[in-house]
């Protein structure tokens, strides 16, 4: 595989799988078909037997997958393992995760080129031995760089990234996986994915004023919760589609992972054919429009959705506000009108300490241009900003661009600083002075996420989440305590004004996209030579150890490491930030395990007691003296357990601290996978409120594993340390293929054996 690039000929190649695979999916469902059904059905490994309903497991042939440089590095170290010597479909690195936000572009940049220069070499040197594209360091995050250079209507797609969908704004089907399963694609195996419910997202009217195209997303995280997509594709249609550009749709879509969404897409329409040829990818928007007809619903869907949606919700944009979401959670949401309120009954802090626009859901030349002329207004009026902005281009392509169009230099007029082309501060890379940890205060960024510790790893830290024009009005005005697009505010000469919605802004350059030519590392025509960097004294990568298969009998004598109460995202379990370093490291990273958990007894994060030695320890502490000590252990959490990132180090780091099995009320979509992936079982109670029973100390028996089965149960045995036991009764999602990865020890052992 040694060309990675999205080319007319592959393009041709995709429609013609899709149009055969749909011909037999018609003849077989004699309906019609909406259009997420048209790319996943499209993309069946088997259309003619594969059984299409809601809920059941069903197999595909993703086109081609992409790997950020934090997961990217065990994916590969995985794929290694496989014994390939390329890759099944064209495969993409993207060195974006491990630049720390600081003094700026230039010497973060050059500071990170030097602290990770044996991950970049590994990787790099991986890339070259396997024929995988690589973005180098400050060619741009992931998402962005999709978007231009791969994604287009109708592709399936898998990235190591949880932010994945955002190539939906491009009428794409991306989906955020854990590196397991993107090395199966890789290898040549089919992506295994719940058969997903789909919802219709009807958006009727235009956006208008200070409304943003990051509102419509914030508004439904507002409706469902972060726990309302699991399992489910939102399918954008209506009259407001075609108001909003490709990169706005992209915003909505990436934002969808906040819902715990499989994935979001749009329809293809004029928007995205303008966003493509603007790319310099003319022959990939001609060919979209000649295959109009697959890359969206059918009429008949658009007539009647409610008939072939599972649900349909209605946003009217004539009517939708201004929205901030936070802190803590992305879906504690409120109206930019009702924000003095919502700070003032949280008793958050009103004063905004730094306002952060960027990162991959909000940096495209759209936004730059939207938040310039912003600027534009207070810069005419001899003013700087109140609050220190942070702004972080999505890509090279938008960097080098705005710098040629003026827009840079218009944010760098009042007090901007242009960080480099990644994810920075958005994923906790960010070097934050004058700050002590503890010490509460806000800030607002145009970000995804806003769990505790998120950016500066502060708990202490409000971070709320809004458009860049939203975020841009509250660095104006300096705190939270006034409507910013309502209050006057009092120029140089003593006058007052209030600021403007942007008027005729440019979704993409008159001019075109000033192209990066030098970040791309190309895959070489026979890399087979091509030797793998790794030191065998490394702290930060290590050759992988398979998992020991299953003992064959069921667990007994268990040890509780944890029960989690509340919210436990994969930043809880395996958080970012400064362990980022170690993500080619199993052992060292490992050692972060459960550090943002809140012990469900005690109320204290990352500690509980130590059951061999009685001491209050650290939970990596305790995991590997169990381990030391030849036990085994159960981690017990709560709802939508394993929400956000689509790490899968939050399953191997407690696969290989000795954990077996994770029991919660209810587990997100990419987590489950992972913890299946990694030979972890995943369990829910079928009765919730039994979450309840497990008690601190508790020694736990999961009975009826040498029966399991697709729709068994498992029986759970607590023996609490008054000597009373509790019973409860356990549920799993496993098919007959994943059960098999439980009992060789991993999918990866699996795979390997046959």
């Amino acid at each position: 595989m040694t060309s990675v690039d999205s080319t007319a000929a592959y393009i041709e190649t995709v429609y013609r799988k899709m149009a055969t695979a749909l011909a037999i999916v018609r003849q077989r469902l004699a309906r019609p078909l909406t259009y997420t059904e048209k790319i996943l059905y499209g993309h069946l490994d088997a259309p003619a037997e594969t059984e299409l309903e809601a809920g059941r497991y069903i197999k595909t042939r993703p086109d081609r997958v992409a790997l950020q440089d934090a997961t990217a590095q065990m994916a590969i170290l995985q794929f290694m393992l496989a014994g390939k010597d390329e890759a099944a479909v064209p495969v993409t690195i993207h060195c974006d995760h491990l630049i720390r936000a600081h003094r700026g572009a230039g010497p973060d940049l050059s500071l990170a080129r030097n602290e990770n220069r044996e991950v970049y070499d590994f990787l790099t040197s991986a890339s070259q031995r396997y024929g995988f594209g690589c973005w180098l360091p400050g060619a741009g995050i992931i998402h962005q760089v999709i978007l231009e250079r791969y994604a287009f209507p109708g592709l399936m797609m898998l990235g190591t990234d949880s932010h994945t969908p955002n190539a939906g704004g491009l009428g794409a089907f991306a989906s955020g996986v854990g590196g397991a399963d993107a090395v199966d694609v890789m290898v040549g195996m089919p992506w295994e994915v719940l058969h997903p419910h789909i919802v219709g997202v009807h958006l009727k009217g235009r956006l208008h004023g200070w409304t943003a195209p990051k509102d419509i997303i914030l508004r439904l995280l507002a409706v469902l919760t972060c726990a309302g997509g699991t399992n489910r594709v939102f399918e954008y249609f209506g009259d407001g589609v075609e108001s909003i550009s490709a990169t706005g749709k992209s915003t909505i879509c990436n934002m969808g992972a906040e819902l715990g969404a499989t994935t979001s897409l749009f329809p293809f329409d004029r928007r995205m054919q303008l966003y493509l040829q603007s790319c310099g990818r003319r022959e990939a928007a001609e060919l979209a429009g000649q295959h109009a007809d697959l890359l969206r619903a059918d009429p008949e869907v658009l007539a009647d959705p409610t008939r072939y949606f599972a649900e349909v919700i209605e946003i009217d944009l004539d009517a939708l506000e201004p929205h901030v979401v936070g802190p803590h959670s992305p879906d504690r949401a409120t109206t930019v009108s009702g924000m003095a309120a919502h700070v003032a009954a949280g008793g958050y802090p009103e004063k905004v300490s730094y306002a952060m626009i960027g990162s991959c859901t909000n940096s495209s030349y759209e936004d730059m241009e939207k938040i310039a002329a912003m600027a534009g207004q207070l810069a005419d009026r001899g003013l700087r900003l109140k609050t220190p902005l942070l702004i972080t281009p999505g890509s090279e392509q938008v960097r080098a661009t705005i710098e040629r169009d003026g827009q840079l230099a218009r944010l760098e007029a009042v007090g901007a600083t242009v960080l480099a082309n990644a994810c920075g501060p958005c994923i906790g890379q960010w070097n934050r002075e004058g700050l002590e940890k503890g010490t509460k205060n806000s800030i607002i960024t145009s970000y995804n996420r806003n769990f505790p510790k998120r950016n500066d790893g502060n708990p202490e830290t409000c971070c709320f989440i809004a458009s860049p024009e939203t975020c841009l009005a509250y660095a104006i005005h300096g705190d939270f305590s006034r409507d910013p697009y309502t209050t006057e505010i009092k120029a140089a000469d003593g006058s007052t004004f209030r600021l403007n919605p942007p008027q005729a802004v440019h979704e993409v350059p008159e001019a075109g996209f000033v192209r990066d030519v030098a970040g791309f590392l190309a895959p070489l025509e026979n890399g087979g030579r091509t030797e793998i960097k790794i030191r065998p004294e490394s702290e930060r990568l290590a050759i992988l150890d398979p998992f020991p298969p299953w003992s064959g009998a069921d667990f007994r004598n268990l040890r509780l490491l944890l029960k989690a109460r509340g919210k436990c995202t994969t930043d809880h379990i395996s958080p970012a930030g400064p362990w980022l370093r170690f993500r080619g490291h199993l052992d060292n990273i490992s050692n972060n395990i459960f550090n943002g958990a809140v012990n469900a007894f005690t109320g204290e994060a990352g500690k509980a007691v130590n059951g061999i030695n009685g001491e209050i320890q650290p939970y990596n502490e305790i995991a590997r003296a169990y381990k030391t000590a030849g036990e085994s252990w159960v981690a017990v959490g709560d709802t939508n357990y394993g929400e956000g990132s689509s790490r899968e180090h939050a399953a191997m780091s407690p696969r290989h601290m000795g954990g077996l099995a994770v029991i919660t009320r209810s587990f997100a979509r990419i987590h489950e996978t992972n913890l299946k992936k990694q030979g972890i079982l995943p369990l829910t109670f079928t009765r919730p409120e039994d979450y309840d029973l497990v008690q601190d100390g508790d020694r736990i028996d999961l009975l009826g594993l040498t029966e399991l089965a697709p729709g068994s149960t498992v029986r759970l045995v607590l023996h609490h340390r008054d000597g009373s036991i509790s019973d409860s009764v356990l549920n799993h999602s496993l098919n007959a293929e994943q059960i098999a990865w439980f009992k060789a020890g991993s999918a990866l052992n699996f795979l390997r054996r046959a």
